[in-house]
């Protein structure tokens, strides 16, 4: 196991993403920092900080739509994880499954 230290020695905050353990379906991306990075090791649900509000939140605590985290990875930079979960309902504040829905652009396949 990784020692978690070296998560944040470049920044007190890093990317989070959120990716259905199953489908392989991207579904957010968030902020954390050690101390919910420690509350998601120790609950085993994704604690994440909230960059508006300022403070931990551990998502699915008002909306019951828990995200139970099964692996946590690192990127070979060591200053992004991957959490692959099991979501309770939605993911989205919208009531989506994927906070990723909106499309900018899309390339033409040719087969």
């Amino acid at each position: 196991m990784i020692d978690l230290d070296l998560l944040f020695q470049k920044s007190d905050l890093i990317p989070v993403i959120i990716q259905d353990w199953k489908t392989r379906e991207i579904l957010m991306l968030g902020f954390t920092n050690r101390e919910a990075v420690d509350l998601t090791l120790k609950t085993k649900t994704a604690w994440f900080w909230s960059r508006s509000r300022n403070q931990l939140w551990n998502k699915g605590e008002s909306s019951g739509n828990y995200l139970h985290v099964k692996k946590m990875i690192t990127d070979c930079d060591t200053d992004t994880l991957l959490y692959l979960c099991d979501p309770v309902g939605p993911t989205c504040h919208t009531g989506r499954r994927s906070c990723f829905f909106n499309d900018i652009w899309e390339a033409e396949c040719h087969e």
